[in-house]
Parts: C-alpha cells; structure tokens; sequence
C-alpha cells in the first residue's frame, strides 16, 4: 500500500524520504516541469524560490535547534542543506541550485520513492493509502478549491514576497564593505551535521534572513540624504498589481520593503537597513543605513538582497535599487516579486500528527498546513511522512513532546486560537516555559535559558526516539 504525496517541496519531499527510510513505498507527484509556476525557475525537488536561508543554525534561537532536532531524525531536506551550505555567519544558508539538486537526486534515487510528474488538479478519491497534500504556497486554484469545500470558510492565505539578486561582477566594490555586524566574523561551514552547536555571540534575525549577527555580508551604505533620495522613490514606485478580489494580507514576518517604509520614513532603519553594528572602513563610522547583500551560491558571483523582498513593478526595481550604493549598474539576475501563498486554518483541521480531524488517512504539510518558514515546512513534512507510513505499518501516528521543537509547532498549528490563527515560525515562546527540575532553579539570564530550553528539548527527542511505536488496534 504506498503513500501518496502531492507536492515536491521541501516539506513533500522530506515526507516522502521518511516514509521510504521506514520501509513503505511512495508516489510522489510534482507538477513540474509539466505546469511551471510564476516563481520556480527549475523543475527540481524542493526548489528554494524566496531566500536562500534557513535562518539560524545555533542552539541559541529556535529554529537552530528545529534543525538539530531534523538533524536528529534523519532529515533530507537539512542533509541536502548541509551539503550546499554557503558562507553566512551564524546562519545557514545555501547554493539553491546545489541544495535543489541534492534533494532531487537523494529522493529521486531512493528505491521506495517514484516520482511521478504529473499535476494533481482535485483532490483523489480513489486511493487505497494515506495522502499527504504538501502543494505549498502556489496551490491550484482547482486543488484549492476541493480544499477549500472540505474545511470550509477558514481556508486563508496571505501574500508573500520574494528578494532580488544581482550579479557579483556588477557591484562597485569601491563603495561597499565586507564586514559582520559587531566585527565578528564566525564562518558557518565547519560544524558537523550532528553535532551539538556551541552558543553564538548573538542571536540571528527574523523569518527572510536578515542577519542581526556574524556573518559573510556585503554592505551598501547610505548617507541621510542618499538614504532621503531612495526612501521617495521606493514610495513613488509603482507596484504590482494583487488579485483583485483579494485583500492585501501579508505576513508579518516577510513584510514587501515598499509596505514597511509605508509604516514611516525610519522603518527600514530600524529593518533591513538598519546600520547597527556595522563600522563602515572607509569612514570609520556607522553609516545612516546600510543594505546588506548575502551571496547565493557556492561560486558567489551571485548575491541576493536581505530582507529586500519586493512588490515593485520588474522595471521599478531596476531603476529604484540602483540607487543603492554599489548597486548603480547592477544587473539583475532575478528581480523580487509577489504571489499568493495559500494556507489552512491549522487548528480548525488539524491533529498535532498533522492528519486531518475526523479522516485518519490525510494530512497536509509544509506552508500549505499553516507553517511559515523553509525549516517549519520541512519539519512538517517530516512527521506527516513518519505519521502516514505508521498507518501503513499498523503502528499508531505520534508526535515528539511539546518541550521540542518539531513538537512544539505541531501544538501550535493543531491548537492555537484559531479566530485570529496566522502561520508562525518556531520560537522559544510557544514552548512550554521551564520549570525547576532536579533542584536546579530555571536560569535567570535569557541566554542561559535559551540554551536550558535547547537541552532539555534534545534529552526529550532522544528518549521519545528511543520508545518504540505502538501498534495500532485492530
């Protein structure tokens, strides 16, 4: 009885990968090259079409310790991430074509997966084995729409945004600066992929990659009235339109530069731009922004512009970012846009198992389940596929605890308010808070709690690891 997964992703092809690692054969279904979309460029497994970061890679921020938990469990998707990483400080970022390629020919050659290219357009009635709908953000509109008459009105998206990226040779190196924030410079391509990492000197940023520590960065910096200049011509420019029967919803995570400066002239300081840290060589001092450029690819003749996600019109990007320091003959290897990411109400339809309520034989995964983030997708994934062939098995479907991580965000999707439900990237914050434990008081220090958490997070995934499933009553 194989499993069905519709989606190569990140978070399908991690599903698909665990469930053939546990012996149970899988059709994995991906559209491409048959129907492209408006953003993937390739028709490779798990293609990154936003950032090329995964955010955090240290035991002192959530989403590191996501990744070892992954790590731990025997994750493609951070196997593949690990082979393709990219200087970028305390982060984890990655060649896209490498990493894309890794996943492809890992998945792909797996004996128990077959790929099958083919769309998907509704939803099948006619399987004999579990179904895992991993479609992500560019869902459809026929798939969405069976999705949609299933859960009913709570089925959501919001808009999300992609950066641009330049070419290496068009930057005039003259009047930019290689430089980490604080001067620290911690490369991150040295830690074994099981390792336990050590803490890091500070903590990294939110959900598009902006680095708020050490790092491999190239920087633009502004004057006040060169950054005066830019700031009137982001506002002017002209914006791709939205599907017009939608409301402009974006994810606070991933805010479009034109919808932040929107908020007030100083926003994107205090963002993206912000300077913080950065002590330009040439002057000697912090400039009055900075944007920072982050390379993309092993070769590094390509460089992406952080947190620079954009709705701007193809031609107004060219002419509004070559106002960027450095940037004023740049040649645009792939220009920012916009599209519609479609997600569920996560705790109106899910279990923490990431099955459907009331239909054992279907989950969903990745952005589509309501997660945000490339590592929040793939931990999806991975349960989902555990999950799926535990049935095939006969074994009964769980979850690791809520002190981890990966089962953390499975409460969260499964059991936050739904009224107001939006989709989140892991944080310490929906972890259950520490408690005293073996006379030891909880740490007073933020630090020092952040890597409380962590431990306590791996000593827990290890033991349930060690549990054998149960089986299934007849």
């Amino acid at each position: 009885m194989p499993i069905h997964i519709i989606g190569g992703g990140l978070a399908g092809s991690e599903a698909a990968w665990q469930a053939a690692a546990l012996g149970v054969p899988v059709v994995l279904h991906e559209m491409r090259p048959v129907r492209a979309t408006a953003v993937h460029k390739t028709d490779g497994l798990a293609e990154l079409v936003c950032s090329n970061s995964f955010r955090g890679d240290k035991l002192d921020n959530a989403v590191g310790l996501l990744k070892e938990e992954m790590r731990r469990l025997g994750s493609v998707i951070m196997r593949a991430a690990d082979l393709a990483r990219v200087p970028a400080g305390a982060a984890l970022a990655v060649d896209r074509e490498r990493f894309s390629g890794e996943v492809t020919r890992l998945v792909g050659s797996h004996p128990l997966v077959t790929l099958v290219r083919e769309e998907v357009p509704r939803m099948p009635s006619d399987l004999d084995g579990p179904l895992i709908i991993a479609t992500g953000p560019l869902t459809s509109d026929s798939l969405s729409a069976d999705i949609a008459a299933m859960v009913g009105r709570d089925h959501l998206y919001f808009y999300d945004a992609i950066s641009p990226i330049v070419s290496a040779d068009t930057i005039d190196m003259s009047k930019v600066f290689r430089a980490s924030r604080w001067g620290r410079h911690l490369r991150g391509d040295g830690d074994a992929a099981g390792a336990v990492r050590e803490a890091p000197l500070h903590v990294s940023g939110p959900a598009c990659g902006i680095d708020d520590g050490e790092g491999d960065y190239l920087n633009c910096p502004f004057t006040a009235a060169e950054y005066a200049t830019f700031y009137e011509a982001l506002m002017a420019a002209e914006k791709a339109p939205l599907r017009e029967l939608d409301d402009p919803r974006f994810f606070e995570g991933c805010l479009p530069i034109e919808v932040m400066a929107s908020r007030g002239v100083d926003t994107l300081r205090f963002g993206p731009m912000k300077p913080v840290g950065l002590t330009n060589p040439l002057t000697g001092r912090e400039a009055y922004a900075v944007v920072q450029l982050r390379q993309d690819n092993l070769a590094g003749d390509h460089f992406s512009l952080v947190g620079f996600q954009t709705q701007m019109k193809w031609g107004e990007q060219a002419r509004v970012l070559r106002l960027i320091p450095g940037l004023e003959n740049a040649e645009f290897v792939r220009y920012g846009m916009i599209h519609r990411n479609t997600y569920i109400n996560g705790p109106t339809v899910l279990r923490d198992t990431w099955q459907v309520r009331g239909r054992d034989d279907l989950f969903f995964a990745g952005q589509i389940s309501g997660v945000e983030g490339y590592v929040e997708s793939a931990a999806s994934g991975l349960i989902a596929g555990r999950n799926a062939a535990a049935l095939v098995l006969g074994q009964v479907p769980r979850v690791p605890p809520r002190t981890t991580a990966i089962g953390a965000l499975a409460y969260y999707v499964s059991h936050a308010e739904p009224k107001h439900y939006q989709p989140t990237n892991i944080t310490f914050g929906i972890m259950p808070p520490l408690v005293p434990e073996g006379g030891r008081r909880v740490p007073r220090k933020k630090a020092d709690r952040k890597a409380a958490h962590s431990a306590r997070a791996l000593a827990h995934l290890e033991a349930w690891m060690a549990v054998p499933h149960e089986t299934a009553p007849r």
